[in-house]
């Protein structure tokens, strides 16, 4: 009688909190217009919609529909850009903000929201800067300040760029994959402030600096600085595709193409390239559910009653501290694990459509050729889950870069511009949230049948294949929109 009472209370706790907390991504609470199932059935019937269409269009058409390449390399704006040498002062404002970052953060004001570092680095960088480069093409591997500031070093020491050892090929980009994930996991769970984000980016300057002393500038810039590797997966999908030159000044192109179609491109030849583009995706999701209740009853109730009471205590107040210990290593494990989940899923539906159509292609081939399909999804889950910190934190650099210290300073007059809290409104963000998923899932489908077609001999056989992927697709689309429609708890 007395384990029912307390265990009651932490019900009536998570209830309680269920109903004062936001609606997810919202900074109030809101109940949808219409029932969520109307939500989930719209999109499923817009993505098998596209679905049927896209198997009555010519096979030709859609393997020519991604158009042609256009160089724009000597365009005047290219050539102003070129003499004006923009791209060196792009260069050093890079440097310059990875440094002032780390000064502020250690020398400036504790608050999160009155210090330039927090908002720059996580907002301006982290979200604004990666939705740039779907728009502008892969800009950072140009003014990559880690990289840039290698080559000034490089001038002092210039074996330095050449490394010590020889890059195991079997490594690819897993040493990428876990600074990801270890970034990640900074963000969700180290409740990081100004000093401690410093610290990390003092850290992660260290270590770029000694990974390029082990292994070389191209190797560590190629395969490990997850950043490189990030921005350079966002860009596969821009209309701007870039690449630099080589350091034989070989190589490099500048060229105008359809949206998407670099998706349609070589696909990865690596795993680790694979686990890392569904970690895009499955971080996401995953920092989306963790603040619902939902997650947070899986765990404090069901995880509780069913079997952690016999190992912590059946007292919920006794066990208390056990279990926010238990709960830490519990969200830190699920984080680890999500990509290898989604890569067992995606597994399992790659094989349904191999088995389906009988094809003699590798498993292992066709899940690295159809991998770049899940990028558009990553992308729009992404923007769905974050643009609205751009709308409300966002704003705030403006004010900041005048008083980026938070001492009280107004260097460019700036520093009480838009002070005023602003909250999207509910219905607009839910409505693009959804429109969002929809459009992101419906060129993955477009890019799926594609590949498709370019995998099989005969159009029958391209549309069987694409069957479990259609289905693989409908989960995430109406699993991203549930996330995204439950409330948050404390």
């Amino acid at each position: 009688m007395c384990t029912k009472c307390p265990s009651t209370l932490f019900l009536l706790f998570f209830l309680v909190a269920a109903t004062e907390s936001q609606a997810h991504s919202f900074g109030v609470v809101y109940t949808l217009p219409l029932p969520f199932w109307l939500y989930a059935w719209g999109a499923v019937a817009a993505l098998v919609t596209s679905f049927l269409v896209l198997i009555f269009v010519d096979r030709d058409r859609l393997l020519t529909r991604e158009g042609s390449v256009c160089d724009i390399s000597d365009t005047t704006i290219i050539k102003l850009v070129k003499r004006w040498q923009l791209l060196k002062l792009l260069k050093l404002l890079s440097l310059g903000s990875l440094l002032f970052c780390i000064a502020t953060g250690f020398w400036g004001v504790r608050n999160p929201y009155g210090n330039f570092n927090m908002t720059f680095f996580w907002i301006v960088f982290v979200l604004g800067f990666s939705y740039a480069t779907v728009l502008i093409g892969n800009l950072y591997a140009v003014i990559n300040p880690w990289q840039f500031m290698i080559d000034i070093l490089a001038r002092v020491r210039p074996s330095l760029l050449r490394g010590c050892v020889r890059y195991p090929s079997f490594l690819a980009f897993w040493p990428a994959l876990i600074l990801y994930i270890g970034f990640i996991w900074f963000e969700l769970f180290a409740q990081s402030g100004p000093s401690a984000l410093a610290v990390l980016l003092t850290g992660y300057t260290a270590l770029n600096i000694l990974g390029v002393a082990l292994i070389g500038r191209h190797n560590w810039f190629e395969y490990c600085e997850f950043f490189g590797v990030f921005f350079r997966l966002l860009a596969v999908m821009a209309p701007i595709d870039y690449k630099p030159s080589d350091t034989h000044g070989g190589g490099g192109h500048l060229r105008l193409r359809m949206p998407f179609s670099g998706v349609l491109a070589e696909p990865p030849q690596q795993l680790s390239l694979l686990v890392f583009v569904l970690f895009m995706l499955s971080s996401t999701a995953f920092d989306g559910l963790h603040e619902t209740v939902v997650w947070k009853k899986l765990f404090w109730l069901d995880f509780y009653h069913g079997f952690l009471q016999y190992w912590t205590d059946t007292n919920p107040f006794v066990a208390f501290a056990a279990m926010s210990r238990l709960y830490s290593y519990w969200q830190s494990l699920c984080l680890l694990l999500s990509p290898f989940l989604y890569l067992l899923v995606f597994v399992s539906f790659i094989a349904a459509g191999k088995f389906i159509t009988k094809s003699p292609v590798p498993v292992k081939v066709l899940l690295l050729r159809f991998s770049y399909s899940l990028l558009p999804i990553a992308l729009v889950y992404h923007v769905a889950h974050y643009y609205t910190l751009i709308q409300t934190q966002g704003i705030k650099i403006v004010s900041l870069v005048s008083d980026p210290f938070g001492w009280g300073s107004n260097w460019f007059g700036t520093a009480n511009w838009l002070q005023r809290v602003f909250i999207p409104d509910t219905s607009t963000t839910w409505h693009v949230q959804l429109a969002l998923i929809i459009a992101g899932h419906i060129v993955s489908v477009y890019v799926s049948h594609v590949l498709a077609l370019r995998s099989f001999v005969t159009s029958r056989n391209a549309t069987l294949s694409q069957l479990p992927l259609l289905v693989l697709m409908l989960v995430f689309t109406v699993s991203g929109l549930w996330i995204l429609s439950q409330p948050i708890g404390s």
